[in-house]
């Protein structure tokens, strides 16, 4: 599915629920794709607690860019998104998240999109190597106003929020920032989210 933006046109992967409880959607991280496993696992395990999922391609990545330039402009484009997926499915509970900057993305807008929940996968909390350079206000604005679920590495270079900058933070223990293994337990930290958000 494609649809237009502000900035450019985004691709949409719907998947649909039978009888829809909750509505998710997802995206990607900077230079990544929709089809990344830890995004799957989340995909499968919402698809079988009744959610609608769409996998969101950005426009910038939609063009062949790797960066997503401006927040601004990233941002909404995002909203403009998840507005004409929610006309197809008002009446259920909206969810978004992403990993990596598409985590960030999530956060930033999750008030102006009316989420009841943030799902943020491997957060980039700072640049590598680069702690002062910190992100972390963007994921208090969030969890100041919803619950936002956090899943990082244990050896994520991009850093690792606190326990209490979340509803929750689980670690994965031995990953880097994408994840090579742990996917059970990311689909065991998710499910019970899922059953609170759709319910």
């Amino acid at each position: 599915m494609r649809l237009e933006t502000s900035a450019g046109p985004a691709e949409i992967e719907l998947d649909v629920a039978d009888r829809p409880r909750l509505l998710l959607l997802l995206t990607h991280g900077s230079g990544g794709g929709v089809d990344a496993k830890d995004l799957l696992v989340v995909r499968d395990r919402a698809s079988a607690a009744g959610a609608v999922v769409a996998r969101v391609v950005q426009p910038y990545r939609v063009a062949g860019r790797r960066a997503p330039g401006s927040v601004a402009t990233q941002d909404a484009a995002w909203l403009e998104v998840v507005s004409q997926v929610r006309e197809r499915f008002p009446d259920v509970p909206l969810v978004q998240g992403g990993r990596s900057n598409g985590a960030r993305v999530a956060c930033r807008t999750a008030v102006a999109a009316g989420a009841g929940g943030v799902l943020a996968l491997s957060f980039p909390l700072h640049p590598p190597g680069k702690p002062e350079k910190s992100r972390r206000e963007e994921l208090l604005a969030a969890s100041a106003a919803v619950d936002v679920v956090v899943i990082n590495g244990e050896r994520d270079p991009f850093g690792i929020p606190d326990a209490g900058d979340a509803a929750e933070v689980k670690i994965v223990p031995g990953q880097p920032h994408s994840f090579r293994a742990g996917f059970e337990l990311i689909g065991a930290t998710v499910d019970p989210w899922l059953s609170r958000w759709a319910a």
